[in-house]
Order: structure tokens, then C-alpha cells, then sequence
């Protein structure tokens, strides 16, 4: 057991195993940030970033002639998917929109795409999952009582992108992930939600029913088959610009009434009580402490509003939680008893269940071997 120890300059703290600090008690992802992801945010206001912007935006329009589109676009509701929903519009692309709906938006989430899509006049299309799978699954991923209870949406959401580009023959999906508010998440906080065996063993050990279904997305169809063979490829636009969060969310409510959800992802009730209540409360992980110092680090955020912020309870009110826990154990089939059982469970790690974790890591040596950057990108 190590002392508590809190970072200089962000907030991240000794919650996460594999922090580290210097002499000075500067953190190791402060250290990373600098290495990494610095240079890519600097270049986003330069016209270095403007020019790759372009050349980009004018390679998947030329891929898309002669098609009904030239990309899909994976729009949740949260603030980077609809402001990158705005921007391509602005860009001159034509994407199809597409939603992955696995059953937990809130209703203000639903709003925000419905808007979205009326006033920017993009096709739309709800790739719904199979209910009565996503139930058992969620269960399954509480019953085994891990971190990353979110590797049942996370996986569905990408692998749907991936299968109806695939369908409508698009060779781009573009998405909101960003470095400039994510670029902190430790690993030990979770699991890769890309893990396909992963899933399948849990669901396998506390499921019901075989997964017949459920948009699966296996390592080698994700790195080989479609970027490969496919030449379908994800691209993250926010990366080439100056994105600034509180500047979208007011562009997107003076243009669209979009509506603020407050935190990062809270536009998913599953999610919102997943990040404010389970983390917290089974694990002592606050995912807050990860989403502000990112924003610290790219100069959107006081460190001192963010220990501010860290001073609230994660969740808006006690009296959302419990509508939020009543809610979610009804719509899993559960009577509330059951539900806080199965929350009650003491917690296990990822790696007591099979994963294909080594071909990941592999995967991760050799793009470091080769110098490829696809993760920069």
C-alpha cells in the first residue's frame, strides 16, 4: 500500500496503480500528455492542422463520388459526436448518421439527435440492438462484478459503425473521440472494450441465452478485415482543429437547443450510473478526476475549478440516483432487491475471465515497432 498522492498540476491521483510522479510531483500522465498528445493539439492551431484538415476532408469526398454518401457518422447526443454532426455539415461532407441504440438513452439525448438531424437535413438511421441479448449481456458484465461494465454498449457501438459502412460502402467512419478532452484514461481503470473473447467469456459464465445477434466485432476483423481488405478507416476530425468543449456546447444550443447534460457521457442513464454511482462506490474510481484533468492539460480548465468540481457528489442528486437505480432494475427485469444484490457483489478483476489481451498487446508492440501512428490520428 502507497500514501495517498494527488498531481501538481492535473488531479489525477493514486486511485489509478499505474500513476507515477517525479521529484517535483508532476504526474506520469501529465508526462505522457507532454510526449504524446501535445504536439497534436498544437498542430490543430496551426495551419499545419488546417492544411490536414483539408486534404482529408477532400480525400473522403472524392471516395464518396458517385455514392450516397462519403462516410458514416456515429452521433450519440454528447457534445463531441453533435458538434462534429455540425461541423462536417460545415466541412461539405455527406454523412450518414447512424445511432447505436442498446437501450439506455435518456430522453434529453434523444431530443439533441432528433434535432440535430432535422436542421442539418443528413440522412439518419438507428441501428437498434437486439434487446433481449443487451439485457442479458449487461447483467451478465454486473453479475461478473468487473470495471468496465460499459464493454457491452462500447464494443456494440463501434462494431455496428464498422458493419453498416461496410454495407452502405463507405471507406470512412468518422467519430467524436478527441484528444483535447480524453487524452487521460488509465488503463487500470477498465478494460478494452474491443475484446471480443472477453465479452463472450462473461457472457458465457453469467448469461442466459448464446449471443446470436449482437454486433460483434472480432480483433481480426477490427485490425485486418476492414481497415485492410475493406480499406474502411476511423477518423477522428476533431483532432485537426482547435476544439474547445464549452465553445461547442454553446454553438450547439444557440443553433440547435441542444441540451447540456452536464458531465461527460451522462447522455446514457446506464452510463451516468455506471460513472457516478458503481466506479465510486465498488471501486473508489472517480472517471471525473480522468475527464478534467484532461481538460486541464489542454487549457480548457483551471485545476482549481476542477478540485472544485471534484468537491460535488458525482451524481446531480441523490434523488436522481434513486429514480436512476429503480429505472435501470426495472428495464434489466430485476426487482429492486435483486438489482442491489447483484450490486452488493464483492468486486474481480478482468483478468480472472479469458481475453484475448495478449494479441493487444502484441498489436501494440509491433505499431511501435513499425512507427505506425494509428492511434494519433
Amino acid at each position: 500500500m502507497r500514501s495517498y498522492q494527488s498531481c501538481i498540476r492535473c488531479v489525477m491521483d493514486t486511485t489509478a496503480d499505474e500513476i507515477s510522479f517525479d521529484a517535483h510531483g508532476v504526474c506520469s500522465f501529465c508526462h505522457y500528455f507532454d510526449r504524446e498528445i501535445r504536439p497534436i493539439l498544437e498542430r490543430a492551431h496551426t495551419g499545419e492542422g488546417s492544411k490536414l484538415l483539408e486534404q482529408i476532408v477532400s480525400t473522403i469526398k472524392k471516395s464518396g463520388q458517385g455514392k450516397s454518401y462519403d462516410s458514416v457518422l456515429g452521433i450519440s447526443g454528447g457534445t463531441d459526436s453533435s458538434y462534429l454532426a455540425h461541423l462536417t455539415a460545415e466541412l461539405g461532407l455527406r454523412p450518414l448518421l447512424v445511432h447505436v441504440g442498446t437501450g439506455w438513452n435518456s430522453p434529453e439525448s434523444e431530443n439533441n439527435v432528433k434535432n440535430l438531424v432535422k436542421q442539418l437535413g443528413f440522412d439518419f438511421e438507428t441501428i437498434t440492438v437486439e434487446w433481449k441479448e443487451m439485457r442479458d449481456l449487461q447483467i451478465a458484465f454486473y453479475k461478473a462484478a468487473v470495471k468496465n461494465c460499459e464493454i457491452p454498449q462500447d464494443h456494440a457501438f463501434f462494431a455496428a459503425l464498422y458493419k453498416k459502412a461496410n454495407e452502405v460502402g463507405v471507406r470512412y467512419i468518422i467519430i467524436g473521440g478527441n484528444y483535447a478532452t480524453e487524452s487521460i484514461l488509465p488503463r487500470t481503470w477498465g478494460f478494452n472494450s474491443g475484446d471480443l473473447r472477453h465479452l463472450l467469456a462473461i457472457q458465457k459464465r453469467f448469461g442466459t441465452d448464446p449471443l446470436k445477434k449482437f454486433p460483434a466485432l472480432s480483433f481480426w476483423e477490427r485490425y485486418v478485415y476492414y481497415p485492410f481488405i475493406r480499406k474502411i478507416r476511423v477518423i477522428r476530425l476533431l483532432n485537426y482543429l482547435p476544439y474547445n468543449k464549452e465553445e461547442a456546447k454553446r454553438t450547439l444550443i444557440e443553433k440547435y437547443g441542444w441540451h447540456d447534460y452536464g458531465l461527460k457521457h451522462y447522455e446514457s442513464i446506464l452510463t451516468r450510473f455506471y460513472q457516478g454511482y458503481y466506479l465510486p462506490t465498488k471501486f473508489g474510481i472517480d472517471k471525473r478526476r480522468a475527464h478534467l484533468s484532461s481538460l486541464i492539460l489542454s487549457g480548457q480548465l483551471a485545476r482549481e475549478k476542477a478540485i472544485d468540481e471534484l468537491k460535488k457528489p458525482p451524481y446531480p442528486s441523490q434523488e436522481v440516483l434513486e429514480k436512476d437505480k429503480a429505472y435501470i432494475a426495472d428495464k434489466l427485469g430485476l426487482s429492486l432487491g435483486e438489482w442491489e444484490e447483484i450490486l452488493a457483489l464483492p468486486p474481480r478483476e478482468h483478468s480472472e475471465f479469458p481475453s484475448s489481451e495478449f494479441l493487444f498487446r502484441f498489436k501494440e508492440v509491433l505499431v511501435k515497432v513499425l512507427g505506425i501512428r494509428i492511434h494519433r490520428y
